[in-house]
C-alpha cells in the first residue's frame, strides 16, 4: 500500500485509454434532437481523466491513437488547451475513428448518443506501450475500457508488464461499458483479470457486481481484492463511498447539487482523488474532495471543461453544506 500511496504522490500520471469529442446540446435543458446548436469539447474518460487531473495540478499524459483526421486534430489541440502531454499518442490514418458522444444537459430522461464504429483508440499496440518511457511517470491510470478489444487489450496488460518493472502502481477505473464489448463473459473475465493485476480499483456498485455475477455479490466483490492487498473504492451513487485500505472500511458521503447531466461524475472523481493524495490530504478527504469534483461536474455542461481547477474545488468545499451522512 506504501508504494500505490508513495506512486499517486509523485503526482506524474501515464494514463491509458481513449480521447474523443464531446458535442453537448445549448442551451442548460434543451434536448438534442430539438437543438439547434451544439458545444464540442474534449471527451472520452482517459482524456478527462487526464484534463481534470492536470486542472488540479498534476502532470498527465495520454497514451492513445487518436484519427488522422480534422476530429483527431481537434483532441490533440484541446488536450493541449488543457496542458495534457500528448507525445505518446500516436496519429492513425485509414478509416478508424475518433469517438464522438451526443448528449444533451438534460438529466429527466438523459440521452448519450455514443459513435465508436471503428475506434482508433483501440489500435494501440503492444510496441506503442514499450515506446514509453515509463521513468517519466509515478503511476498507471487506465479506464476499463481498453480491454474491450484487441490490439488495446493485449497493448495494455503489456503496459501494466512495463510498469510493474519500472516500480510504478497500477490504478484501474473499471468503467464498464457494454456496448463496446463482444460479450459479457468475456468482459467480466478480462475486467476480473485487470483488478487481480491493479493496485488501486475505483468502480460502481454495478460494476463490481458485474464482475462478481451479480449486483448484490459486489461488496462482496470489493472486499474480496482488498484482501488481496489492493486499495478498492467502492461507489454507490447517492448512497456514497466505501474504501477499502490496509484493513479498514472507509464510509463516506456525497455533496448534493442539482445535476444537468450524469455523465463525466467518475472521471472527475478518479482526478479529485489522485491529486488530493498527492497533495498530502488523508485517504478519507482525498475521497470527499472527489466525491465534491464529481458533484461539481454533474452540475455544470461538459466534462472536461466543467472539470474543477483547485480553486475553484476548495471554494466548492468552503461554500456547500455536506458531505451526507454515510
Amino acid at each position: 500500500m506504501s508504494a500505490l500511496l508513495d506512486g499517486i504522490k509523485g503526482n506524474r500520471f501515464a494514463v491509458f485509454g481513449r480521447a474523443g469529442m464531446d458535442m453537448f446540446a445549448d442551451p442548460v435543458g434543451t434536448k438534442s434532437e430539438h437543438a439547434e446548436t451544439f458545444r464540442a469539447d474534449l471527451g472520452g474518460s482517459s482524456a478527462n481523466i487526464c484534463a481534470g487531473l492536470v486542472k488540479l495540478g498534476s502532470a498527465a499524459s495520454l497514451i492513445t491513437s487518436v484519427s488522422d483526421d480534422a476530429v483527431g486534430r481537434f483532441a490533440l489541440n484541446r488536450l493541449a488547451h488543457y496542458g495534457v502531454d500528448t507525445s505518446f499518442i500516436r496519429v492513425l490514418g485509414g478509416e478508424y475513428r475518433l469517438s464522438l458522444a451526443v448528449y444533451e444537459s438534460c438529466i429527466e430522461d438523459f440521452q448519450n448518443v455514443i459513435y465508436r464504429n471503428g475506434a482508433v483508440d483501440f489500435q494501440v499496440t503492444e510496441d506503442d506501450m514499450d515506446a514509453v518511457d515509463y521513468t517519466r511517470f509515478s503511476a498507471l491510470i487506465t479506464a476499463g475500457t481498453v480491454f474491450a478489444s484487441e490490439p488495446s487489450r493485449s497493448a495494455t496488460f503489456r503496459a501494466f508488464e512495463n510498469a510493474r518493472k519500472a516500480g510504478l502502481p497500477v490504478i484501474f477505473d473499471i468503467d464498464y461499458r457494454p456496448y463496446s464489448w463482444p460479450s459479457a463473459d468475456v468482459a467480466s473475465d478480462v475486467l476480473s483479470r485487470a483488478g487481480d493485476e491493479s493496485d488501486l480499483i475505483v468502480g460502481n456498485d454495478e460494476e463490481f457486481g458485474f464482475m462478481a455475477g451479480g449486483i448484490e455479490h459486489g461488496l462482496d466483490k470489493a472486499r474480496e481484492l482488498a484482501a488481496k492487498g489492493k486499495m478498492v473504492i467502492y461507489k454507490m451513487g447517492e448512497g456514497g463511498a466505501v474504501t477499502f485500505a490496509d484493513g479498514q472500511e472507509i464510509r463516506t458521503g456525497i455533496y448534493p447539487v442539482t445535476a444537468v447531466k450524469p455523465n463525466g461524475a467518475g472521471d472527475s472523481f478518479m482526478a479529485g482523488l489522485l491529486s488530493s493524495i498527492a497533495d498530502g490530504h488523508s485517504l478519507r478527504d482525498a475521497v470527499l474532495r472527489g466525491s465534491a469534483c464529481a458533484s461539481i461536474v454533474v452540475s455544470q455542461p461538459g466534462c472536461a471543461p466543467a472539470m474543477p481547477t483547485t480553486a475553484q474545488l476548495d471554494d466548492f468545499l468552503s461554500n456547500h453544506s455536506g458531505p451526507t451522512e454515510a
